[in-house]
């Protein structure tokens, strides 16, 4: 088993805490990983990118080359068409609709809309409208994280337990919350993926 993973998005949307349950439950299933070093987390509202390399074999480098990324995951939608180039022909984009209007110069909603549905194999969600839906409005990145989840070759179940293992110290409520989001997510996608 081998998945290399682009997760994008901007600082404060919770991009770390889905690398996190991900690299969580592929321990747990015994595989190895290796992460990038993430830029710009020291910003809210900059551009974060992370590499994550998950595989049953030794891993030689963290860093993702250039048309090798098996799913690029953004909660923005610019950021997922930032990383185009490091998507392998056959790999998803799971990206979540809701711009993040962080410069003056945004480029129009329409135009991301449009280049999103041209890829072939592209999950595309309200990542914030899902996780209102499930009485958990904070947790738009495990919905995101729950889109993403049919496509990662993991088992759910330690995905899950890596939500509860992460938000633990924030007590029952959030856990639970969390996991609603996810699960939430985890439906929209199954949707999309299988018509």
């Amino acid at each position: 088993m081998k998945k290399d993973i682009i997760l994008s998005g901007v600082g404060g949307q919770g991009i770390l805490s889905i690398a996190t349950v991900i690299g969580r439950a592929a321990l747990n299933e015994g595989l190895q990983i290796k992460q990038a070093e993430v830029h710009g987390m020291s910003q809210r509202g900059g551009d974060v990118q992370s590499n994550l390399r998950l595989s049953s074999e030794q891993i030689h480098s963290d860093l993702i080359p250039q048309g090798a990324a098996d799913i690029v995951i953004s909660l923005e939608p610019m950021e997922a068409l930032r990383y185009l180039p490091w998507l392998a022909a056959d790999g998803w984009i799971v990206t979540n609709t809701v711009p993040f209007k962080n410069i003056d110069n945004y480029p129009d909603e329409a135009v991301l809309t449009q280049a999103l549905g041209a890829l072939p194999r592209v999950v595309v969600l309200d990542a914030e409208a899902i996780a209102r839906e499930a009485a958990s409005p904070r947790s738009a990145n495990m919905a995101l994280l729950g889109a993403t989840a049919p496509l990662l070759g993991l088992e759910i179940g330690l995905l899950e337990q890596g939500i509860r293992d992460i938000f633990a110290r924030k007590g029952d409520t959030v856990v639970e919350q969390n996991l609603a989001a996810f699960r939430a997510g985890y439906a929209h996608a199954k949707k999309q993926i299988e018509p």
